[in-house]
């Protein structure tokens, strides 16, 4: 699925109202049918309802979905603010037709009116109010219990909200009241919120966004404004979609499923492919316990774990399926030689950063042309010497978290600041870097953005990184090309963790739970291509 900035859903409206063909308003009218389809899914008829809408099209939106919510036998307060005086056309459109339904009490507020907005009287009267804010607001009480539908301002806005608006938003977020967002957050900007006033912005616990997520729903400091997020299919017409460019995607099952390679029924061990793990020290042999079965289960031939002398006995017992190769020191890494042609090499997982696992690192990579997959201390050794970056064969996968990335490539503030160095980073080296996160990115050499939409705040447990990289080695070993390796790698990690999430619950898994699902998640991909 693609993610436009929202600088192009007015070019994606104009293309699908001059290309269905659709009235703006009839697709105003679709986009309200969606969202009040969410809300009556969700609220009993006898909820109170408050709208705030603006005098934007969103605020169109909001009318429209109050109309449709009097229709289904709900009760509302309205308000729509119209300080200048002055609606977008289709917003005018819609406050004429809510003005005009049946049990609907219209009322223009402005200063100096003997007018008194009864705050209660949607709760006691079989009549909804519909109250236009000239300059006079009065506002609500909004307790616990209270559904809001915040219609002020969506993908439109391009500066921090001020004055009367920062104001209602303020009153809104200091009150218990569950909010809805009608396609975003009032206040909140699509993309880049840096300069933004956090104040000044909604707090929804829905957010209803047309068509396609929003790049600012990518963002772990978003999460406080957005809450919960559902799509609602507008119907944008799907050439607009596909003509339209744009540098960023988020992945859903169906297209993670179109990635499986399907195996030939005479495969052998040896045409899925030989994996070397570079992994383990004394005191962190699990972590390559976990890359090791994650890389077996995942569908590699074989695999083969050079590691510290002393976890000789713990891999061969805990991982029985895996070769193991002791280096010629008990405690850490000191060589890695290449004694064979393997089809994937993953460095990392509990090595250590002893100076000489460091050099032999170093001489890895003067050696190998094949792509490389480096997580953990492998990203750790590399911090400070952006000279090696240079040497990293290319397409090499690096799947650092955002403290990895901040001390490879210097600090961040925001996580789009974040992503803009991580597509600057893996354009200049070549590479394809898995920023992981709650909806993990895989930017590739091209500067292309890839969202996960699987996993689950459980899997932030103890080797789930180690999974990880287990997993996407797992792929490069059996001949997957490394940006589908990551891509899917990345999903299948995520599916398996939600199906042990439901199985045990997000609190109860660990890695190993993520790692025993792995094969249930392939099942689940696959059904989605019979």
């Amino acid at each position: 699925m693609k993610i436009f900035f929202t600088n192009e859903t007015k070019k994606l409206d104009r293309f699908t109202i001059e290309n269905e063909p659709i009235s703006s308003i009839d697709l105003m009218e679709r986009a309200a049918s969606a969202v009040t389809f969410e809300i009556i899914s969700r609220w009993k008829r006898n909820t109170p309802i408050v709208v705030f809408a603006g005098p934007g099209n969103n605020g169109g939106d909001a009318l429209a979905v109050s109309r449709m919510l009097i229709e289904e036998g709900y009760t509302l307060n309205i308000f729509l603010f119209n300080p200048l005086q002055k609606l977008s056309q289709d917003c005018l459109k819609n406050r004429d037709r809510l003005q005009a339904t049946d049990g609907v009490r219209f009322i223009k507020s402005i200063k100096n009116t003997n007018y008194q907005t009864n705050t209660n009287y949607n709760l006691s009267q079989n009549c909804s109010v519909f109250t236009e804010v000239v300059s006079e607001f009065i506002p609500p009480i909004l307790t616990k219990g209270v559904l809001v539908i915040d219609g002020l301002f969506g993908s439109g806005l391009n500066k921090p909200l001020s004055g009367g608006f920062g104001s209602v938003v303020q009153y809104i977020n200091s009150s218990d009241a569950t909010v809805v967002s009608i396609d975003l957050p009032s206040g909140l900007f699509g993309e880049d919120n840096s300069e933004n006033i956090p104040r000044n912005i909604i707090q929804a616990d829905l957010t209803i966004t047309f068509q396609y997520p929003k790049l600012a729903f990518m963002f772990a400091e978003n999460e406080q404004f957005i809450g919960e997020w559902e799509i609602a299919d507008i119907g944008i017409h799907p050439d607009a979609i596909e003509q339209t460019e744009t540098k960023y995607y988020y992945i859903e099952p169906e297209e993670a499923a179109r990635m499986v390679m399907k195996r030939s029924r005479f495969v052998s061990k040896h045409n899925v492919g030989h994996a070397l793990l570079i992994a383990g020290s004394k005191g962190m042999m699990g972590a390559a316990v976990l890359a090791a079965r994650a890389t077996l289960h995942t569908g590699a031939g074989l695999v083969s774990v050079h590691s510290a002398a002393c976890g000789e006995t713990i891999l061969q017992t805990a991982v029985p399926e895996a070769l193991f190769i002791a280096d010629n020191q008990d405690s850490y890494i000191a060589e890695i030689p290449l004694t064979r042609s393997y089809s994937a090499i993953a460095v990392g997982p509990g090595l250590g950063r002893h100076v000489e696992t460091a050099r032999a690192f170093y001489r890895l990579l003067e050696q190998v042309k094949r792509p490389l997959v480096l997580d953990a201390d492998a990203l750790n050794l590399l911090n400070g010497h952006n000279e090696l970056l240079e040497k990293l064969p290319k397409n090499s996968i690096l799947t650092p978290h955002h403290l990895e990335f901040d001390r490879l490539f210097g600090k961040n503030d925001t996580s789009y600041e974040r992503l803009s160095k991580a597509k600057e980073m893996a354009t200049r080296y070549h590479i394809i870097i898995v920023l992981k996160g709650a909806n993990t990115a895989i930017i590739t050499p091209k500067g292309d953005v890839l969202f996960n939409s699987s996993g689950n705040p459980g899997m932030a447990t103890a080797g789930s990184g180690d999974t990880l990289t287990g997993i996407i080695t797992g792929l490069l070993a059996q001949g997957y090309h490394p940006i589908p390796a990551a891509i899917l790698g990345v999903f299948l990690h995520g599916q398996a963790g939600d199906i042990a999430a439901e199985k045990y619950s997000q609190e109860y898994i660990i890695a190993e739970d993520i790692i025993s699902q792995i094969g249930e998640a392939y099942k689940k991909l696959n059904s989605y291509r019979d």
